[in-house]
């Protein structure tokens, strides 16, 4: 007859891939060493398999024992969801949420808005990747996507959350230093060939056909640090430049450079509450620079 797992075979074998060691373990389970040994012993025994290989560091979990681990941080996390119910005498939303979005968007919006809800939702559960890629989506490696589009895929379904505009930056002491020269004298930071087609790009090329950036990155965030740093002018999407941060605004609102920030899905998850929760709540945090005057 197969060995039926428990509850306690679940949380006996995560506290070992957490801890890696018996001590460690015993530690986080709230037992002594040799009542983990024998548990692991009796429950490998049952399940007619090893869970565990002994090496030089500790305890190394087989690829079974990897799996079992994060079945049971699923059970974990249901389970402090239910506490937490009851505590506060309501349903507890629960579950995990995969959601894309570029590394500017994490770093710029999302991070940011989910600093102002997700202490409500103990249960809820995200898993954060950065890819300007919609394809995520379609093959269904995520749940919900954060995109500047102006055209979002017709398979997709969403809300329009507003737009983001780019400005021409520079820092303050780096103007100052270089007073006196036209824009198109000074240094410039872009997006390298990882990123041909980006707006930013293009409107250089058409506003100063002249200009070969002294500084090109794979990376928005990388522009955005080289210009922080007074090393020259860059386009950057209005929602990265902040007060305080010592840059100014040469000129607002780039031609051709706009883009539609969007929070997308798949209709098959249009259902799911986790989902139409984190919907409902991006929307209304996540907060746009508005417009300059």
């Amino acid at each position: 007859m197969q060995y039926r797992l428990e509850y306690a075979d679940l949380s006996l074998i995560l506290a070992l891939v957490r801890g890696g060691t018996l001590a460690r373990a015993a530690e986080l389970l709230l037992v002594d060493v040799s009542t983990v040994f024998r548990a692991v012993r009796r429950l490998e025994k049952a399940l007619g398999m090893a869970l565990f290989e002994k090496g030089r560091s500790g305890y190394l979990p087989t690829a079974t024992a990897q799996q079992l681990a994060r079945q049971a941080e699923q059970a974990e996390q249901a389970l402090e969801a239910a506490r937490v119910g009851l505590e506060q005498g309501r349903e507890v939303l629960s579950g995990t949420v995969r959601l894309t979005c570029t590394d500017t968007v994490l770093q710029g919006l999302l991070l940011p808005a989910l600093g102002r809800f997700m202490g409500g939702y103990p249960g809820l559960h995200l898993e954060l990747g950065t890819s300007n890629a919609f394809a995520n989506l379609s093959r269904r490696d995520a749940d919900v996507a954060l995109r500047l589009t102006t055209a979002p895929p017709e398979h997709l379904v969403g809300r329009y959350l507003g737009e983001v505009r780019y400005a021409l930056c520079a820092r303050a002491d780096y103007l100052s230093a270089n007073a006196g020269k036209d824009w198109a004298e000074l240094s410039w930071i872009g997006p390298d060939d990882f990123m041909p087609d980006h707006a930013s790009v293009a409107w250089r090329r058409q506003a100063f056909a002249a200009v070969t950036p002294a500084y090109r990155c794979n990376s928005l965030l990388s522009v955005l640090e080289l210009c922080r740093a007074g090393l020259g002018l860059a386009a950057l999407p209005d929602y990265l430049v902040r007060e305080g941060d010592g840059l100014q605004v040469l000129q607002h609102d780039l031609p051709g450079c706009g883009n539609g920030l969007w929070l997308l899905t798949r209709p098959d998850c249009r259902a799911l509450r986790t989902v139409v929760t984190l919907f409902e709540e991006l929307a209304r945090h996540i907060q746009l620079p508005r417009a300059a005057s």
